[in-house]
């Protein structure tokens, strides 16, 4: 592999001080960082005072691939996580065939490195089809090369089966990943119940589906002593929840995805699919709560739900089109321009939640956490001092189902790299 040099970085030196610094990689590896770094190198690149991070962890994310190749692909999943900056994800089973038999887990894991541009990993299902009572062989799943267990799309309706896969989870030490949503208390909706859903006329889902389901979950979980993560909270009854659990020891971690930190039930003015999504967007008083625990530590990461559809699916209206949003592009971008360059957050909290939280949560050891010498050679330049306008027309995703198309962001991405290999590259100078 080439010698790389990255010249005039800003790298991470406190919660928010960045410091110029050259960074030299050398196979997979970063070998030195320094003030200046002289020697040749197969490749130097001008970092023209962007901001170097360890690359992107995104422990959510839809491929569609195998079974749905119309919304995305491996190919197009991969690459559009490189442009936004992410060098590991980790990819929901709920493809045609679901995840849930060693077989096509082997086959997933195949096509993962065949494709993928970025470090995939696989989940596996809890149950057969996502839905079954019966829980998988999770010892074959684990054994085949599964990251974590999760039932993502659906969440484990019967008390029992979720006993029976924490039990499962916590001797195989391996994390139990839950959508928790309680169908009964669905009711046909298409977005949050409350007053937004009236005025639209919209049926409306209620949020106590979340939280009673996950309260469930974590006396389970306690119980068990598993290793038990929540998907996409969004609920403030669901952060007061799990800030209880983690006083009383229970062993739980937690994701936000960016549109439910950015967006709230109060913004559907309209029939709109792009608002679209399952957990559905909540009031503005959950947005402020989730907003907290992020701030807190209550809620360890974001994750993106990365979900894309084609846009005749899309433009069916919110009581036919399927749930969902990409996010993956913009995720980074977003939450640096209304959170940490608005003041709201430091920028090494933003870190900790895109890339150490998700690192330690899943015992990702072959992610790179820091810009050092010795990590592996994951890393992302951003550009944090021009502005940039989210167009429909620029994704790497076959979906371009985003609620936040005509956006205002910085911190655009100039370049993506893993295991020292260069997989994204936006127009810059180059010698």
């Amino acid at each position: 592999m080439p010698t790389i040099l990255i010249k005039n970085a800003r790298v991470l030196a406190g919660e928010n001080r960045l410091i110029k610094q050259d960074v030299l990689i050398k196979n997979t590896y970063i070998k030195q960082v320094a003030d200046t770094i002289t020697v040749s190198a197969d490749q130097v690149i001008d970092a023209e005072n962007a901001l170097l991070l360890p690359g992107l962890i995104d422990v959510h994310v839809h491929f569609r691939e195998p079974g749905f190749a119309e919304k995305e692909t491996v190919v197009s999943g991969s690459k559009a996580a490189a442009r936004g900056g992410f060098t590991t994800v980790l990819a929901m089973p709920n493809v045609n065939p679901v995840v849930d038999n060693p077989d096509v887990l082997r086959q997933m894991l195949a096509l993962n490195q065949r494709d993928g541009i970025v470090k995939i990993h696989q989940y596996a299902a809890i149950s057969a089809g996502l839905d079954s009572d019966h829980v998988d062989d999770l010892d074959a799943l684990a054994q085949a090369g599964a990251v974590a267990f999760t039932n993502d799309g659906k969440g484990v309706q019967t008390a029992d089966t979720m006993y029976e896969a924490m039990k499962a989870a916590a001797r195989l030490g391996k994390v139990l990943v839950a959508h928790v949503e309680d169908d009964s208390l669905i009711h046909g909706g298409v977005m949050n119940a409350g007053p937004a859903a009236d005025a639209l006329g919209l049926p409306g889902a209620n949020k106590l589906s979340e939280s009673s389901q996950l309260a469930r979950d974590l006396v389970i979980a306690q119980a068990t002593g598993v290793r038990y993560h929540v998907a996409h909270v969004s609920t403030a009854e669901s952060v007061a929840l799990i800030r209880i659990a983690k006083k009383e020891g229970v062993h739980v971690t937690a994701e936000v995805s960016p549109h439910h930190l950015l967006l709230d039930d109060g913004m559907i003015t309209k029939d709109d699919a792009m608002m679209k999504m399952n957990p559905p967007l909540r009031s503005p008083h959950d947005r402020a709560a989730l907003i907290a625990g992020l701030l807190d530590g209550t809620i360890d990461m974001v994750a993106t739900d990365h979900a894309p559809h084609t846009a005749a699916e899309k433009a069916q209206g919110m009581l036919k089109a399927p749930n969902g949003v990409t996010g993956i592009e913009t995720s980074f971008q977003l939450l640096y321009t209304h959170f940490v360059k608005s003041g709201v957050m430091s920028l090494r909290r933003l870190l900790q939640v895109m890339n150490q939280a998700p690192a330690a949560a899943f015992s990702l050891s072959d992610a790179a956490v820091k810009v050092a010498a010795g990590q592996k050679a994951d890393l992302a330049l951003f550009d944090i001092d021009h502005s940039h306008i989210v167009s429909k027309d620029e994704f790497a995703s076959k979906g371009s189902n985003s609620p936040f198309i005509g956006w205002e962001i910085y911190g655009q991405t100039q370049a993506t790299w893993v295991n020292g290999r260069q997989v994204y590259a936006a127009e810059r100078s180059q010698t």
